[in-house]
């Protein structure tokens, strides 16, 4: 088998789903096979992965073990050459895998492999290719200092080029399975947030380059599975004191260094959390691209315009003409690359981008950058 790919869900069967029919039509043409590991979820998720995808291994955990615990029960019963770690809020489009593979095969010394993250209003995520966090680049992060050429982000390489990086996100990391069964996949002592930076660090200290493929581009909606509150803040500062403490850890000035470091980001994160508040208005004016006749709720305040459309350009100037302030993607019109592009190219028009995949009865996407999507059952 070429690969196996390992999705770890926590309450949100609706992205879930939306993953998994992407992830299907992604896999159409490779010898593959999907493995989902629910950490004990409270939502209909794991009675959805039975009924609609009967095809998908499923390992339905009885207690929350975190991301890195769950993803080492997934690769252990995975049988891929490749091993894809996946968060199940992302969209794939259908020849990604194909392109991965076709890179990864090239690559002898391939640690790990990621791709071009968007959020699901199209901004490109910056965290799709970082360096390693040194108490020095994590500094000049803090800062807002980190330049053209900075470090923290990989800023030597473009969003849409091809090159080394030293850390990935571990929403999307292709690896053989061989390679992260030799350094032990994620550790174990991170339950959420900076395993996916142990693990890159760990696959550069044994001799492995990680790549990142700009070319390829998928949807993560960033937030969905782990919302960016003040819980998330202290994971993510306890994830980086067990870093710095596992790989760094040198003399008491610079320990001391990095704890007030890492307290001074959380500080600052934590106000700014504080003051941003998320504001979603209901949209009046709302483009249906698609073959499809559509209904919903008469009290969504929503009025639907149905529209096909024969390039781009056209989308474009008719949204532009139209003051369009949301459009939902039919998938069985276009396919998922082609709804990625679309998001990708139109988010500087401040558009909201919904999503309606084939035999589904609702729309799904993400109102801003900052907050948890939406799910608008139709009719």
């Amino acid at each position: 088998m070429k690969l196996s790919v390992v999705i770890v869900n926590y309450n949100v069967r609706y992205f879930l789903e939306l993953c998994l029919l992407s992830v299907k039509k992604a896999c159409k043409n490779i010898d593959s096979e999907i493995i989902v590991v629910d950490n004990l979820s409270t939502d209909d998720s794991c009675k959805m992965v039975a009924k609609n995808f009967p095809e998908v291994v499923l390992i339905e955990n009885k207690i929350n073990y975190g991301f890195s615990t769950a993803n080492n029960q997934g690769v252990a019963v995975a049988k891929g050459e490749y091993v894809l770690i996946l968060n199940p809020d992302t969209v794939i489009g259908e020849n990604t895998f194909l392109e991965m593979l076709s890179f990864a095969d090239t690559k002898p010394d391939l640690g790990a492999l990621g791709v071009q993250l968007i959020d699901g209003t199209g901004v490109f995520l910056p965290e799709s290719k970082r360096g390693i966090p040194t108490l020095k680049a994590s500094l000049f992060k803090i800062l807002g200092s980190d330049s053209k050429k900075g470090t923290y982000y990989s800023n030597h390489l473009e969003r849409d080029e091809i090159g080394t990086i030293s850390i990935l996100v571990g929403a999307f990391m292709l690896m053989k399975r061989n390679v992260y069964e030799e350094v032990g996949g994620f550790d174990e002592d991170y339950f959420m947030y900076g395993e996916d930076i142990d693990l890159s660090y760990k696959l550069l200290k044994v001799g492995y380059k990680n790549y990142y493929l700009g070319t390829s581009k998928i949807i993560h909606f960033k937030g969905e599975s782990t919302r960016k509150d003040v819980k998330y803040l202290k994971y993510f500062h306890g994830a980086m004191e067990i870093f710095y403490k596992k790989h760094f850890s040198s003399n008491f000035c610079y320990d001391f260094a990095m704890k007030l470091g890492v307290k001074i980001w959380f500080l600052t994160k934590y106000f700014q959390l504080s003051d941003a508040p998320i504001i979603i208005k209901e949209r009046e004016n709302v483009l249906y691209v698609g073959e499809k006749k559509i209904s919903i709720d008469p009290q969504m305040q929503r009025k639907i315009n149905f529209v096909k459309f024969k390039s781009f350009k056209q989308l474009e100037r008719h949204a532009i003409k139209k003051n369009v302030e949301e459009i939902w993607l039919d998938e069985s019109y276009l396919s998922y690359e082609k709804i990625i592009e679309i998001i990708a190219l139109l988010h500087s028009k401040k558009i909201i981008f919904k999503i309606h995949s084939a035999k589904t009865s609702y729309v799904i996407g993400s109102n801003s950058s900052d907050g948890r999507g939406e799910i608008i059952g139709l009719n």
